[in-house]
């Protein structure tokens, strides 16, 4: 009996041996996950962190008009008005005026990006104040009235901004390591004047480029790109490179890693002021290596140059016409027919 017991226990041996080898071996996988799940908590909650330190604005929303229209149309899109401002005090709330104005429509089920501009000198109705040059609305009232006026005049559903001051870009560019743009020759002057003038206000160095042609730009470069507006199409161009350095920014920095991401955070963080939580910025951030920026252009689509009372404005050839442009382009709706509110300023300014 004895011999017995001897003989299962050496049987059973091998067994135990196994058994404490997996339960070893899944302890290691635990311990290997947890460690994954830590390294990438670690970013997350020092990004989570900083995003803390943006200056924020809560929007009244009983302040911002949306016009009676079908919003069940643009309920698969998530639209933020960006706005650029060149404020060398760093002034991000008001009592400067928006030098680029972008609406950024994102798709929310293919993730697909249209931007559009709007031009700065687009004659629009601002409320309280009457029939003026659109960048005036952040003036006057800050994001609230700016988004307002978008809202007002263009039959759109906006509930939430992003201001940055155009000094950010340099940063960033460089940070990215530059982007790559190609240079026409008769903007080549004007990027060297404007690259002077950005170094000085920036306190940085800077290097003229010595040809036309695609070539990667630096920071300082860049911003002076965004700049330019003495070439055939004036504003219209300027706002178009504007999409173009966005969009090489963009592309570039979703191939960017975890630790230049937090560099640009870092850097940018100081120069931001958004409606935007936290929490919805993160959100939209977990998807950036899946956006595609799919499409770009400006509003009005069809349009003048004109003075009124001695004053030179952008005006829509109907306003009506183009709003039905504009929600074709970013929302795929085919003979889009303006709101009441849309008609009656789009018949009051071909009237003056």
């Amino acid at each position: 009996m004895q011999y017995n017991n001897q003989n299962n226990y050496e049987n059973e041996r091998p067994m135990v041996h196994k058994i404490k080898k997996k339960k070893k071996k899944k302890l290691r996988r635990l311990i290997i996950i947890e460690l994954l799940v830590i390294i990438i908590l670690i970013p997350v909650a020092y990004i989570y962190f900083q995003l803390g330190r943006i200056p924020r604005q809560s929007l009244d929303l009983d302040n911002i008009q949306v016009n009676d229209i079908d919003l069940d149309a643009l309920k698969g899109y998530r639209n933020i008005a960006v706005f650029g401002v060149d404020s060398r005090a760093n002034d991000l709330k008001k009592n400067t005026r928006s030098d680029s104005i972008m609406i950024v429509s994102i798709n929310k089920k293919t993730k697909d990006i249209k931007v559009c501009s709007i031009y700065r000198d687009t004659y629009v109705h601002i409320k309280d104040h009457g029939y003026t040059k659109i960048n005036h609305a952040y003036a006057y009232g800050g994001p609230e009235l700016a988004i307002n006026t978008i809202n007002e005049n263009f039959d759109l559903d906006i509930t939430d901004f992003v201001t940055v001051n155009f000094s950010a870009v340099t940063n960033v560019v460089d940070l990215l390591g530059g982007i790559t743009l190609d240079i026409q020759k008769d903007e080549l002057k004007h990027v060297n004047n404007y690259t002077r003038d950005v170094a000085r206000i920036n306190g940085t160095d800077y290097t003229y480029l010595k040809k036309a042609g695609k070539q990667t730009v630096d920071g300082t470069q860049a911003t002076a790109y965004c700049r330019v507006r003495y070439t055939a199409g004036g504003d219209f161009t300027r706002a178009e490179r504007q999409r173009t350095v966005m969009t090489q920014i963009f592309n570039k920095a979703k191939k960017s890693s975890i630790p230049t991401m937090i560099k640009l955070a870092n850097k940018m963080i100081p120069q931001i002021y958004t409606s935007l939580s936290n929490t919805e910025m993160l959100s939209l951030g977990k998807d950036i290596f899946f956006y595609d920026m799919k499409d770009q252009n400006g509003f009005p689509f069809d349009k003048k140059t004109k003075k009124i009372n001695g004053v030179s404005y952008v005006l829509a050839d109907s306003l009506s016409s183009n709003v039905s442009k504009l929600h074709e382009f970013l929302f795929k709706q085919e003979n889009y027919e303006p709101s009441k509110t849309v008609q009656n300023y789009s018949a009051e300014i071909a009237n003056r």
